[in-house]
């Protein structure tokens, strides 16, 4: 779970130009970051993924025909002995790597089964001798880094997608309105306002049209208004005696 929090953490503020180590995460929220991953499609497959080798027992309770359930077997066992080819198709997804984005997990996904499938009693089911323990362990590490791998990949779409829809609705996030002492040198899109209210005030210039992407002790991470990830910055602002922050609601979809 860390991993994925820190995986999905690094390429959403990667997106925004920024280092999640650098704005200070700790553990717990790397965590919960990483339950981003369980969306519904993740959580039937690991379902199906747990059912799946217990199938042949729970089907006689179901008053499923002996039969279908001997045929069934025929069937799992014929998969599982064609592990191999789970790791070759693969190794041949990983050779056009280029061409199969953004499905690119699929091919260290299909390693990983394959090797899996390969430790199963149907894959052999006649062992002409005991398997030393260096044989099996081997073929669960690398499966274990291959499901590393494919967590790696679909924590980092993620990431950058949840980035993209969240700068695409940029203005629903919450307002920010920054009042200063002193001006401020940032510039920005036209969503950007920079008004001077005299001299008279004590904060006396305000900056509006920004939007709150993460607070961190003390030190707010702001958006302008029509913001672009490839032409625009992000504005760090510490709030000391100089500044003033004022959070507001964003705008809301009309319902």
């Amino acid at each position: 779970m860390l991993f994925a929090g820190f995986v999905h953490s690094s390429v959403y503020y990667g997106y925004f130009h920024l280092e999640s180590s650098a704005i200070g995460f700790d553990s717990v929220e790397l965590a919960l970051r990483s339950l981003r991953l369980a969306t519904f499609p993740v959580l039937i497959t690991l379902a199906l993924a747990i059912v799946l080798p217990r199938l042949p027992e729970l089907l006689p309770t179901l008053g499923v025909p002996s039969h279908l359930i001997r045929r069934m077997r025929r069937a799992g066992r014929a998969v599982a002995r064609a592990y191999l080819a789970f790791v070759a198709a693969g190794i041949v997804l990983m050779l056009l790597w280029r061409y199969i984005q953004p499905f690119a997990w699929a091919a260290p996904l299909l390693v990983a089964c394959g090797l899996i499938l390969g430790q199963t009693s149907a894959a052999a089911p006649v062992a002409t001798r005991r398997r030393r323990l260096w044989d099996r362990a081997l073929p669960v590490a690398g499966a274990a880094l291959f499901l590393m791998w494919v967590v790696a990949l679909a924590a980092g779409q993620l990431g950058r997608q949840d980035a993209e829809r969240d700068a695409e609705r940029l203005v629903r996030r919450v307002a920010v309105l920054v009042h200063s002492t002193e001006q401020l040198s940032i510039t920005g899109p036209p969503g950007l306002v920079i008004e001077d209210l005299g001299e008279g005030l004590h904060y006396r210039y305000r900056y509006s049209g920004l939007r709150l992407l993460v607070e961190r002790d003390h030190r707010y991470y702001l958006l302008p208004l029509g913001w672009n990830h490839n032409t625009d910055p992000t504005y760090v602002i510490d709030d000391d005696e100089t500044i003033r922050i004022e959070l507001r609601p964003g705008t809301q979809p009309r319902r």
